[in-house]
């Protein structure tokens, strides 16, 4: 057990005379979480807006006004004309214009009814067609206000109900995301190098006549990076809780617990790819390429993976980011517990066995 400890001590101290190293692996995660909690998102945001007003009434100032408060819209200028509308939307200086006809209080007053057209830039379909229905929504609200008594025959009246999320807020689908992420790569890539490292710096033959068996010096490699990604795990739930304002509704001990079984998974796949390449360098980029891409693709958060291929679906399956996002996403959105995320708490643990099993007998091979 001494002789472990000494080789844990050995690990750490590679670890803390290497600044540069110690930099990214404590502050890159908190760097990432930020960068993605803020960029990665599905909501539409400070649109600039134009509107044609060609009625100047009361009405239309209101609906203008109400508009321009919304935190989806920011009104960009005042057209004046339908060449404004086309000059701006050449020039890129809006998403949306609006358009009220002349009389338009008069025709909703008196016909019970005035149009209004909306013209998006559709070049981002999806964008466009979200900012319609922003829009559509408001201007709905207003109706309702000036006529909230009003019954139509054979009305169909619907009520929405927004689980989980009732503001829709994009920060609760991509904070479990970026989570995966975020551990998977600095963990991963941290790894990937320990073990290629003792070769290059020549220090492989001390390994050799250690008395230590693969399986402890494996594990004695990894302890020192698994205690500062749980120093990245508590940071990263701060930053989700208290600057991406992700609420933790779950059991916090029950998503600590599985952040620790994903990061054992993440430094399990550094090692085996460690014990695989040949040179630092091949180690890194073989790591970043062969994990940021299938993290980002197929662990869900980003694209659907119902939508996918059956043959892609299955490959999702090999991912572990995959699992680690559903876990998170039903501890701490959902607010479930043990029992509704234990298969996937299963996989986690049969990838870790497989992938450190692999790391040995690779680990083996190399020093013979």
């Amino acid at each position: 057990m001494k002789q472990f400890l000494i080789f844990v001590k050995k690990e750490w101290l590679h670890i803390w005379r290497d600044r540069r190293t110690l930099f990214i692996l404590l502050f890159m995660p908190i760097i990432q979480i930020v960068l993605y909690g803020f960029a990665l998102t599905t909501e539409v945001k400070n649109s600039k807006i134009g509107i044609f007003d060609q009625s100047k009434d009361e009405a239309t100032m209101v609906i203008s006004n109400e508009i321009a408060a919304s935190r989806y819209f920011d009104l960009a200028r005042n057209l004046y004309s339908y060449k404004d509308i086309e000059a701006a939307f050449r020039k890129d200086e809006m998403r949306v214009a609006i358009v009220f006809p002349a009389k338009f209080r008069y025709d909703l007053l008196h016909s019970n009814q005035a149009q209004i057209q909306l013209i998006a830039d559709a070049s981002d379909p999806n964008t466009a067609n979200t900012l319609t229905n922003y829009a559509t929504s408001i201007i709905k609200d207003y109706q309702q206000t000036i006529n909230p008594d009003q019954e139509m025959p054979y009305t169909i009246h619907t009520q929405r109900r927004m689980l989980y999320n009732p503001e829709l807020k994009g920060a609760y689908n991509f904070v479990p995301g970026v989570m995966a992420l975020v551990l998977m790569l600095v963990c991963a890539m941290m790894t990937s190098i320990s073990i290629v490292r003792e070769k290059e710096m020549g220090t492989m033959e001390v390994i050799l006549v250690s008395p230590l068996k693969p399986f402890r010096i494996i594990i004695a490699k990894t302890i020192p990076y698994l205690l500062v990604s749980m120093v990245n795990i508590a940071s990263i739930l701060l930053l989700s809780v208290y600057a991406l304002e992700v609420p933790i509704t779950g059991n916090l001990g029950l998503l600590i617990a599985e952040s620790i079984l994903f990061t054992v998974t993440s430094l399990s796949v550094g090692i085996l790819i460690s014990n695989t390449a040949k040179t630092q360098q091949t180690a890194m980029f073989t790591s970043m390429m062969s994990l940021f891409l299938p993290t980002l693709l197929f662990s869900g958060f980003m694209f659907p993976i119902e939508n996918m291929p059956v043959p892609l679906q299955v490959i999702s399956n090999l991912v572990p980011a995959k699992w680690y996002f559903i876990i998170v996403k039903d501890v701490m959105i959902k607010g479930l517990g043990f029992a509704s995320v234990w298969k996937e708490t299963l996989v986690l643990i049969a990838m870790t066995s497989i992938l450190l099993v692999a790391s040995i007998y690779k680990f083996k091979i190399r020093l013979t």
